[in-house]
């Protein structure tokens, strides 16, 4: 299905309706203006001359994968290991080898992936400026050609905008996640786990129930200058579909301050609840749903305010000695 576009959003409506109502959205030549997008639209040299003025030539973290890959970054046959290769290059290099490479049918795929801009480009974000964020929030560079993601999901807000080529998105919400046949967590091949699913020749006998995750897929195609927001944890899979292409992202999260992340209960609880037997399990799922999933108001409408605790409104310095609670038990 198609994803919702909109236009005319301005900050306070990004950030009051469409964030809090957790569904993509589509906001087509949002960052039309930038220009980098100009000089995209120009040439592919010109986008590389744009983007060499403010590059400071320090190596940034680079990936090949061979051409029988088909530009898919993924595993070997047994999961033990990856079918790219790693390391670090200066972006000019990137520059050099994806106009070496615009004409050959099948090309080793390149991908110069997550690049902080102010560190490694300072300046080209005061020159293209996200109309819905705060520019405290930084954007991080993504260039290549033609490159496939797996589809996976960040513990973050993203906003994600099309500079040069065309990307398309497919997303997926975090409930899909037992239909996409998620790989290992210890050994991923970009930090996050990803689904082991071939999305352009999908095996439905070994993965039948990606036929049920198809069913609630939203799809876009985006062009330089549109921009789209994934929603936090929402799965995503990506391909990039010209010779040249550059996507610039934001990532910002709105977990309280001194609290800790959601991934380390995640992982702590797959540590401590996962073996436990089938009857404590569901027994702690109860628990769990009602103070930490529930409506937290209605777990603390019989108790004093004063008695609220931990369950309260809780202070930076209260959250740091629980969090201190944490780490003594964790450690022993």
């Amino acid at each position: 299905m198609p994803i919702v576009e909109m236009n005319a959003v301005d900050a306070d409506r990004f950030h009051g309706e469409i964030v809090p109502a957790a569904r993509p959205v589509v906001f087509r030549g949002l960052v039309a203006h930038w220009p980098a997008v100009a000089a995209a639209r120009e040439s592919d040299e010109a986008l590389f001359a744009y983007l060499a003025r403010f590059d400071r030539q320090e190596p940034v973290g680079t990936l090949i994968v061979p051409p029988e890959a088909d530009g898919r970054f993924f595993y070997n046959e047994d999961l033990s290991g990856f079918n790219f290769q790693g390391g670090r290059a200066r972006l000019s290099k990137s520059f050099d080898f994806l106009l070496a490479n615009r004409q050959v049918e099948r090309p080793a795929t390149l991908a110069a992936q997550s690049i902080p801009a102010n560190t490694h480009l300072p300046g080209f974000s005061a020159e293209n400026v996200s109309p819905l964020l705060d520019a405290a929030i930084e954007p991080l560079l993504w260039l290549g050609n033609r490159v496939i993601v797996a589809a996976h999901q960040d513990p973050y807000e993203n906003l994600a905008c099309v500079v040069a080529g065309r990307r398309r998105f497919t997303l997926f919400p975090p409930e899909a996640v037992a239909d996409l046949y998620v790989g290992p967590f210890e050994k991923t091949p970009g930090g996050p786990p990803i689904s082991l699913v071939a999305f352009d020749d999908p095996d439905l006998e070994a993965h039948p129930r990606f036929a049920k995750a198809l069913d609630v897929a939203q799809t876009v195609e985006l062009m330089p200058g549109d921009a789209l927001y994934i929603p936090y944890l929402w799965w995503h899979h990506v391909r990039s579909l010209e010779p040249v292409n550059l996507l610039t992202n934001y990532w910002w999260a709105s977990e309280p301050a001194g609290r800790g992340q959601a991934m380390d209960a995640f992982l702590h609880a797959v540590l401590a609840l996962r073996a436990l037997p089938a009857h404590q399990r569901a027994a702690w799922k109860s628990i769990f749903d009602h103070y930490v999933f529930g409506d937290p108001d209605a777990a603390t409408a019989h108790l004093p305010e004063h008695v609220h605790g931990m369950l309260g409104a809780l202070s930076e310095e209260d959250a740091r000695r629980i969090r201190q609670v944490l780490g003594r038990k964790l450690s022993g």
